[in-house]
């Protein structure tokens, strides 16, 4: 019975000691400046009577007695601490609207990156930095790529992204507020108009080009078909040109035999005899009176 008297006391005592003296005691000794945690990316800054005493940007435990001095022991009851992100943060502004050289009304978008540089610049010094940096960010864009030719403004995005990057990034240094990479990333035109008009001419180009293309594709057909049958012409005249001689030469070659050719004459005449629509009457020899009458018979047709 002792014994179970006794764990559970020691569990009692580790549990309170644990999850609730373990933590009042460290929630006491931050109130008293002891010490403070600084995550990754983050900056605190502590600030006492309007004067910054203390700045911590590197992630880890810090002593603030040993940063701050005397100062430590009062600055989370009279001052203040202001915790910043200090990770690396993007924005995209959305058809910025800037004319060409030409008057063509052309929107751009630009995507840049920013980051806190000085804590106490991006404190004390602008009650809006990034708000600011947004502003100065479209306002040198419309300043420095109006009236640029309308073909550059399309084709030269990276020579634009510097540019605005160079006419931003000495102001923003002022606020504390770091510029990073700044990118062009949509020209486009904002005339609803223009942009049916380029349609309609890209329409009508490309049915040109699909024409002429159809056009060359059919002389091409019709140059192919031609010399074809020019061709095919002069073969088949060739052929006939060529028969006369070769059945002459047949001829001459059947003659030197009489009788060859007799038979071959007699066998011609027979196959066009039976070609023929003429009808044959076979009437044997000696019968002179059918001869007689089918003699009469034609004649009185």
């Amino acid at each position: 019975m002792n014994q179970l008297v006794t764990l559970f006391s020691v569990a009692f005592i580790s549990f309170f000691l644990l999850f609730i003296f373990e933590p009042l005691l460290r929630f006491f000794l931050r109130l008293l400046g002891v010490y403070a945690i600084v995550k990754e990316g983050t900056c605190h800054v502590y600030v006492l009577f309007g004067n910054v005493v203390g700045v911590l940007q590197e992630p880890g435990l810090h002593l603030l007695w040993l940063k701050m001095g005397p100062a430590a022991l009062v600055v989370n009851w009279l001052g203040t601490r202001r915790i910043l992100d200090m990770r690396l943060d993007q924005q995209y502004l959305r058809s910025l609207p800037v004319n060409s050289e030409e008057g063509a009304p052309m929107g751009i978008g630009v995507w840049y990156e920013m980051q806190i540089s000085d804590p106490v610049s991006y404190l004390f010094k602008n009650s809006d930095p990034r708000g600011s940096l947004s502003a100065n960010v479209s306002n040198a864009t419309v300043r420095t790529l109006s009236n640029m030719p309308l073909e550059d403004m399309l084709e030269t995005r990276h020579v634009m992204s510097r540019t605005v990057r160079a006419e931003v990034s000495p102001k923003s240094e002022e606020w504390g507020y770091r510029l990073g990479s700044v990118y062009i990333r949509k020209v486009h035109f904002r005339d609803r108009g223009m942009i049916r008009q380029i349609e309609e001419k890209v329409v009508n180009r490309l049915r040109q080009v699909t024409s002429a293309i159809r056009q060359d594709g059919a002389n091409r057909v019709s140059i192919i078909t031609n010399s074809a049958e020019r061709r095919a012409a002069i073969e088949f005249a060739q052929a006939q040109a060529m028969r006369p001689k070769i059945v002459g030469e047949a001829l001459k070659q059947i003659t030197t035999d009489a009788e060859v050719a007799e038979a071959m004459f007699e066998i011609l005449e027979t196959e066009n005899i039976l070609k023929g629509d003429t009808k044959i009457t076979l009437i044997p020899k000696g019968n002179e009176l059918m001869t007689q009458f089918l003699g009469a018979e034609s004649a009185k047709a």
